[in-house]
């Protein structure tokens, strides 16, 4: 049987999607799976124990390059993706993406049984033949989970693929820890925050051992309404270092936030700014005591890999994108025009209102707590 799985973006949501691409492969274990994925995330997928192959589009960058007049490099190059998604035969195609761009890669498949939500959106239900329906209130995990749900439903045999908890498998391999052990040992310096930390040499399985601790720090997200101010950042991330006595790393793929909140600060920090791939973030996130970060790809990274999470919410409903699974915190203000789901605002109050007390206290209870587990 050929599966092929449609989630093109954006990293959150990649990540998100994993467990439903796990109990599929429970469900169907002899399956051949392929998944589309667009290349901010691709990264992600790539040696994933559950996928026979990755398809990647490289749309943004075509689009780009038809837009300065570069147009026969790209139509090459999208006649290539087209061969590769035709080249098998598809018995079941699942868009997880819902939206036009997905729906015409699900139309393109030539999939026998194309499964979709149940939504006009884009116009994306018009491609399907066979739908479900969008529970908007789920986690969106749940609500990826749901389509496994209804498969196992329909075929009586795979009605235990479900059973398992939610798995977000991410592949890190040795050059992924062999390249985040140089990166924290290039920094071991500013990680020795306290007279009673020890080594901060790394297990074989990745993560750090025994002693000296650190605090990874994500500040950037996509939308200007999801950041908090660089200042409450950078006091944050003093405040860690001087009054908790434990190193701070910075992390995301823009450098001048980082730069700017580094350049803030008046204790030292790490900034790994655009220095790590994803697979590498993630074996740096396995290794901190806490992330504390936006709503963002990182953040959803971080709690997949079962690192405990501080998660700062503004336009957003945790509800539905918040940190997955148990041991994390929320931070957000009850505003009654929240969850408003802007990407623009004029105040951005529901993020400004977040005070560095409240998060400096739930970072230091939950260092604590951790500290009481070890």
């Amino acid at each position: 049987m050929n599966i092929l799985i449609v989630k093109l973006s954006a990293i959150g949501d990649v990540i998100q999607t994993l467990p439903a691409l796990a109990a599929l492969r429970r469900c169907y274990p002899a399956s051949d799976i392929t998944w589309v994925v667009e290349e901010a995330a691709a990264d992600l997928l790539t040696s994933h124990p559950d996928l026979n192959r990755i398809i990647v589009s490289h749309r943004k960058h075509w689009l780009k390059e038809i837009r300065n007049g570069r147009v026969a490099a790209p139509l090459r190059e999208m006649h290539a993706f087209y061969r590769a998604l035709r080249s098998r035969p598809y018995d079941l195609v699942i868009d997880f993406h819902g939206l036009l761009k997905s729906a015409a890669i699900v139309a393109m498949s030539g999939g026998r049984r194309r499964l979709g939500y149940d939504s006009l959106q884009e116009l994306s239900g018009l491609f399907y033949n066979e739908k479900i329906s969008e529970e908007m209130g789920k986690h969106a995990v749940d609500r990826y989970l749901d389509f496994i749900r209804h498969l196992a439903d329909g075929e009586g045999e795979h009605a235990d693929c479900l059973t398992a908890p939610p798995s977000f498998t991410i592949a890190i391999g040795e050059s992924e820890r062999r390249r985040v052990e140089a990166l924290i040992n290039e920094h071991a310096a500013l990680l020795t925050a306290s007279e009673e930390c020890g080594d901060n040499r790394i297990e074989s399985d990745g993560r750090q051992k025994p002693g000296r601790r650190f605090v990874a720090v994500n500040p950037v997200a996509f939308w200007e309404t999801k950041l908090w101010e660089e200042e409450k950042f950078a006091e944050l991330c003093d405040r860690i270092h001087r009054e908790l006595g434990i190193g701070v790393i910075l992390t995301g793929g823009a450098a001048d936030p980082l730069d700017r909140i580094r350049a803030l600060m008046t204790t030292e920090a790490i900034n790994l700014g655009g220095q790590t791939t994803l697979r590498e973030l993630a074996c740096l996130y396995r290794q901190a005591a806490l992330v504390i970060t936006t709503d963002s790809g990182p953040m959803h990274l971080a709690a997949g890999v079962g690192t405990p999470v501080i998660a700062l919410f503004g336009p957003t409903d945790p509800a539905r994108t918040g940190p997955y699974g148990t041991g994390h915190r929320v931070i957000r203000r009850g505003l009654d025009c929240m969850p408003c789901f802007r990407k623009r605002c004029e105040t951005r109050n529901c993020m400004r209102e977040i005070a560095v007390d409240e998060v400096f206290t739930a970072t230091k209870e939950m260092l604590a707590g951790i500290g009481r587990n070890e």
